[in-house]
């Protein structure tokens, strides 16, 4: 362990330290929101609450993972308000990365450093697999409910759902299946060794490395090694009740285009086509769309898979999915394992890097970074910007305790689920529009002055 301190060097010890120092009598002090509570929700702040950084942190529970929550909430909500007015940092239409592509890594990223203080002690795995397995049903539920077209045509107040093209899939879906994957492995897949090295760490949770690169494994296999047909779908054509049909040509395989790759494919067989996204992420291509990278009207002799359905939190991508959620376990379990903070940050900074160098090669070599088909170079590169932002928002807050220029974020990130819920699944909006006197423009939106 002494090498691993070395290695940063005696500036970054002393730098530390004197954070340390500067803040000691706020270490003496217990956070106010400190509580003892159960994770509800994947989203909701979970019980990391009850654990505490040992040792050098004064007992104090780590405030960063609330900070990070609330960030990451903030900037999902600043790129679906403001994506559509500046198309740039909304999601990439394809191949690429952008300011909102990070949102969905972030959150999965935290799920998993939050899993592995929750269960860092377990009373009895039986009990504890029932629990995550009905937290996971929950939120799977509110995801169908919420994600899965209850709330569409809010602007004209035709709430509903068709079961004939409910969407199966989701946000909220993709993080409950991570989730409930995620915590099985904490409970059943670690051994007993002590952990006092980095080697030992590796060694205890060997097992979940390996879930990890199995996972990795049939992802790489069903992406290139899948035969994709041809294939076609409708839709219906306005103002008749009339459906135009069109097909797609591929009979290929090992395709990550838009049209004829295979997590379309799985989805297309599993799901069906009629529950899937409906206003898929390639339709702001420049093949699909006159305003790339916005939305707009189709170009002429667009290709006939621009309109067709496409889900981003498909199937097989969640696989990848689950695997940044276990990745942020292994940050979590630094947590749980090591006391001091400066060899922390260093088992942190370390797969951090190897992540995004990692990430960025495979990008270079042809493995592109796509959200859309959540591909290993997204998930290594997304996982370790994800790593490098904790380490920031760790050492200023709960190394340096600068923790009152967060304290909003920390707000935020406490009330995460239902902030989400507000902002982001229409339910602000139909409070807004949904109640009105004789007709639906005399809602409160009026009553307040907007709209008129």
């Amino acid at each position: 362990m002494k090498s691993l301190e070395l290695s940063m060097g005696s500036h970054g010890y002393e730098l530390i330290k004197n954070c340390n120092e500067d803040k000691s009598k706020e270490e003496a002090k217990v956070h106010p929101y400190t509580r003892n509570k159960d994770i509800e929700m994947a989203l909701e702040s979970s019980d990391h609450r009850n654990a505490t950084v040992p040792a050098t942190n004064g007992g104090r529970r780590v405030v960063s993972l609330d900070v990070f929550r609330g960030l990451t909430v903030a900037l999902m909500i600043l790129v679906d308000d403001v994506g559509g007015i500046i198309p740039e940092i909304n999601h990439s239409p394809w191949n690429g990365l952008t300011l909102a592509d990070y949102v969905m890594p972030f959150f999965l990223f935290i799920v998993g450093v939050s899993l592995a203080l929750t269960y860092k002690k377990l009373s009895s795995r039986g009990v504890a697999t029932k629990k995550v397995t009905l937290r996971a049903l929950k939120l799977l539920a509110l995801g169908l409910f919420l994600q899965g077209g209850f709330f569409h045509g809010v602007n004209d107040l035709t709430y509903g759902v068709d079961i004939k093209h409910i969407r199966w899939m989701g946000v909220l879906q993709r993080i409950a299946v991570a989730y409930l994957l995620t915590a099985l492995c904490e409970i059943w897949l670690k051994s007993d060794d002590t952990v006092n090295s980095g080697s030992s760490l590796l060694r205890k949770y060997r097992y979940q490395g390996a879930v990890a690169l199995f996972l990795t494994g049939i992802y790489l296999c069903l992406l290139y090694g899948l035969y994709v047909p041809d294939w076609e779908y409708q839709i219906p054509i306005e103002p008749s009740s009339a459906s135009k049909i069109y097909s797609v040509k591929c009979g290929v395989r090992a395709d990550t285009g838009p049209a004829c790759n295979a997590v379309g494919m799985i989805d297309r067989r599993i799901l069906g086509i009629k529950h899937l996204y409906r206003r898929p992420i390639y339709s702001r291509t420049h093949e699909c769309s006159i305003h790339s990278p916005d939305y707009g009207p189709l170009p002429s002799g667009a290709p006939a898979w621009c309109q067709a359905p496409f889900d981003p939190e498909g199937l097989l991508s969640s696989t990848m999915a689950i695997v940044t959620c276990l990745v942020g376990l292994h940050y979590g379990h630094v947590i749980v394992h090591f006391k001091d903070h400066i060899v922390r940050i260093i088992h942190w900074l370390i797969p951090t890097f190897c992540l995004v160098i990692f990430g960025l090669a495979l990008d270079l070599f042809g493995m592109h970074i796509n959200k859309a088909l959540y591909t290993v170079s997204y998930t290594c590169v997304t996982a370790g910007a994800a790593g490098m932002l904790f380490v920031g928002i760790y050492f200023m807050v709960d190394v340096c305790r600068y923790s009152r220029i967060t304290i909003v974020m920390e707000w935020i990130g406490m009330h995460a689920l239902m902030i989400y819920i507000l902002a982001a699944c229409n339910i602000l909006p139909i409070i807004l529009q949904g109640f009105y006197v004789g007709n639906p423009r005399n809602n409160i939106l009026k009553l307040i002055g907007i709209g008129r």
